[in-house]
């Protein structure tokens, strides 16, 4: 296009040339004359094409400097805000690291104070008991402090979920966890199995406290990934009155503040009606950083409502059937055994007005459920809802401190053994 456009010029310089020598020779100029005025001419021409060309050139190259003056202003800005942005998030990288490794410092001492405790409770049972049962009680002791000390090490204490929902949709809302153990061979050891060997040790408050603090680990894990779902925490009376124990769980509460929606402490009801002055006040503690707690295996329907709203007790649990058994009529209507003066379907009404649901927990029939809606309760849980499942291993190895750093504790409390 450019050769053409060139050709074109040459063309018009050419015949501008020949019409000034045609008009210079026909004025009576001559050949000579004709002749110099064509070559003037188209010389001429050129000239002033190539020095327009030339300015446009110029012209060009000074707008494609500027453009890329701006180009080079836009690149360096930016650089410049990268470079910005790659130094806050290394700062945020770093902020983090130092948090979660002084989080993983506290969560390691935490379990380096409760394993050297069960060891020492274990060497002072040891001391006091009568020479024929110390050599079968420190068999069992050992077996169980080993089984627990190398789930720990190993990572094989699991939390199982079940959920609660809401009826009639049936929709989950909450749900219950369950701490299990593991052996080395896999498996499970039912809280039935090691508490009814740890009790003569005096290992159940170790044990429960370690349970426990494994629960909020991965409760924590798992707030972050959705808030809206409740989690119902076993925690024993024991451990509310652990004086070593609790404050430095307070503690760990007080740092993850964010817990409190999502976390929801239970004991059972008759731990609660017993609970002392030390157990009191913890409650207390916990409620002024927000979180909530739950009765379970209420038997005693003839409530104190006031105290449940003043402990901060906004479940309470009770089975299915033993609470369908509860039920006789009088004067034509349904009420409770205990309760003979108010309608059995005003008793969770009465409740709400204090500020606590009833659940209705171990359900196991479709039968059941139609008579529990009867009675106007919202929550129900059980097998026919859905049966404890253990939650991913990913989630728990994302929650766990590092292995390395429980083993290093766990051994230099142990004094080595194992």
């Amino acid at each position: 296009m450019r050769r053409l456009t060139l050709a074109l010029l040459c063309g018009a310089y050419l015949c501008l040339s020949l019409i000034v020598a045609l008009t210079l020779w026909r004025n009576d100029g001559g050949w000579a004359a004709g002749v110099a005025a064509f070559v003037g001419s188209f010389g001429l021409c050129l000239a002033t094409h190539g020095l327009i060309e030339r300015g446009l050139g110029v012209g060009s190259a000074t707008a494609e400097l500027a453009a890329l003056r701006q180009a080079h202003r836009l690149l360096a800005d930016q650089i410049e805000r990268m470079d910005a942005r790659v130094s806050e998030v290394v700062e945020t990288l770093a902020d983090d690291a130092v948090r979660r490794s002084e989080e993983l410092s506290g969560e390691v001492h935490i379990l380096e104070d409760l394993v050297q405790r069960m060891s020492a409770r274990l060497d002072e049972r040891m001391a006091t008991a009568p020479a024929a049962a110390t050599r079968s009680t420190a068999h069992q002791s050992g077996a169980l402090l080993e089984t627990v000390r190398h789930a720990l090490a190993e990572n094989r204490v699991d939390l199982y979920l079940q959920p609660v929902v809401s009826l009639p949709q049936r929709r989950t809302l909450f749900y219950e966890s369950f701490s299990r153990l593991r052996d080395e061979s896999g498996r499970v050891l039912m809280p039935a199995e090691y508490l009814a060997v740890a009790e003569p040790e005096g290992l159940v408050t170790a044990i429960d406290n370690l349970l426990l603090f494994r629960c909020v680990q991965i409760v924590r894990r798992l707030a972050k990934q959705d808030r809206k779902v409740g989690i119902f925490c076993n925690i024993s009376s024991l451990s509310l009155g652990d004086e070593t124990f609790f404050p430095q769980f307070l503690e760990m509460l007080s740092a993850n503040r964010d817990l409190a929606g999502a976390l929801i402490f239970e004991l059972g009801q008759a731990a609660f009606d017993a609970r002392g002055s030390v157990e009191a006040r913890n409650m207390g503690k916990l409620a002024e950083l927000g979180f909530r707690f739950s009765l379970d295996k209420v038997v005693d329907f003839d409530l104190d409502l006031q105290d449940l709203a003043r402990s901060d007790v906004k479940f309470i649990k009770i089975a299915a059937q033993p609470l369908l058994d509860e039920l006789i009529e009088v004067d034509d209507r349904l009420v409770l055994r205990t309760l003979p003066d108010l309608a059995a379907e005003d008793f969770c009404a009465l409740t709400r007005r204090y500020g606590v649901e009833v659940i209705a927990e171990k359900v196991e029939t479709e039968r059941q459920v139609v008579d529990i809606l009867d009675l106007d309760i919202a929550y129900g849980q059980g097998h026919l809802f859905g049966e404890p499942r253990p939650i991913r291993d990913a989630v728990i190895a994302e929650a766990d401190p590092p292995a390395d750093l429980l083993r290093a504790a766990l051994r230099r409390r142990m004094g080595g053994r194992g």
